[in-house]
């Protein structure tokens, strides 16, 4: 793993980094948010950049964006020597470290993620990629960046959608990892006052996982509870106008179902489901689904990329706090854990 920086003083590491690094030239990824509300607190720590800027938002994490941007980098002569900052979210963090990492065969970039979500888990392990044609992450590639810079007081800026999303991420590194931390947690919740004290944790999680297994060849893929269904629903809403849910909020949905199952195959008690149960139902507001819905949305399972053929490979938990993965589910069993989550 590269230097991951968190706290107040990540900005001014940032900039120490562009400032002694040989980088040819500096360029920065922003979207219409990040551009408003984050870009003025990075400007100061920063060298002499140009500004490359896409509309925000999952549906906007494709290939076409890629085309924009990759334009606007051979516009601005940058080469191999020269250095991507990705200022922002999920989205810009994902899309930005691809194509900085196939630009004339890859050249640096760094991460200064502005969202919870971004910050506990998009962020950190080198994964990067698109979403092609409703398929989320169907097109990307592992790369690391020189650095992670995590300022919380982003966090300042952000709707308390997005700090939602955020936290279902640091709620499934409780739940794969340290299920102390999550009997602990449950009864405060998002009510924390030391949001940075949780990013670190959950940073911590995620970053001894990556670099136990960094190509998830195996134990990584525990990192993926709750994304089987949670990708598919995502994916699924994202083409219903109105209806789109936030990366975190799909996850939350997939965790629900993905600890039903763990139940139904018996390798986890009816008392574990019912902590995690109340906790996330808590925190999170159903979302109604169709019989139709239903029936599309375990369809889009299908294409998950842990697959291996016709099989649909899944990490369930045994216990709170250890996961297991490589678990085969079929299509029917999706349908009957998205049919439980209609009846909570």
């Amino acid at each position: 793993m590269n230097d991951i920086h968190i706290g107040a003083g990540a900005l001014k590491e940032l900039g120490e980094l562009l400032r002694n690094r040989a980088f040819s030239k500096v360029a920065v990824l922003v979207d219409e948010n990040t551009l408003h509300h984050c870009y003025p607190l990075v400007k100061p720590h920063l060298p002499a950049h140009d500004l490359i800027q896409i509309q925000s938002g999952e549906a906007h994490k494709t290939l076409q964006t890629c085309e924009h941007i990759w334009q606007r980098m051979t516009d601005l002569n940058l080469d191999r020597w020269s250095v991507l900052v990705n200022l922002g979210g999920g989205v810009i963090g994902d899309m930005g470290g691809f194509c900085a990492a196939v630009f004339k065969r890859g050249l640096y970039f760094v991460q200064v993620p502005t969202t919870l979500l971004a910050q506990v888990d998009a962020s950190v392990g080198g994964k990067t990629g698109i979403d092609f044609h409703g398929l989320k992450n169907h097109i990307g590639v592992y790369k690391e960046p020189v650095g992670v810079f995590i300022d919380p007081g982003f966090l300042q800026t952000l709707p308390q959608r997005e700090i939602k999303s955020g936290y279902a991420e640091i709620i499934k590194h409780w739940l794969i990892a340290d299920g102390e931390m999550f009997l602990a947690q449950r009864h405060i919740g998002l009510f924390t006052e030391n949001w940075e004290e949780l990013i670190r944790h959950s940073v911590d999680i995620k970053a001894a996982v990556v670099e136990a297994d960094p190509l998830e060849a195996g134990y990584r893929k525990i990192l993926n509870f709750g994304h089987t269904i949670g990708h598919a629903v995502e994916s699924y809403l994202l083409q219903k106008p109105g209806r789109e849910l936030l990366h975190g909020e799909a996850i939350a949905i997939g965790m629900l179902c993905e600890t039903y199952l763990s139940v139904k195959k018996e390798l986890l008690s009816k008392e574990a489901l019912d902590k995690i149960e109340t906790f996330l139902v808590s925190v999170y507001e159903k979302v109604v689904f169709t019989e139709e819905d239903i029936q599309a949305m375990s369809h889009l399972a299908l294409q998950d990329k842990k697959n291996t053929g016709a099989t649909i490979n899944c990490t369930l938990l045994e216990a709170i706090g250890r996961a297991v993965y490589d678990q085969p589910v079929t299509l029917p069993e999706i349908q009957e854990a998205l049919r439980y989550y209609q009846l909570l």
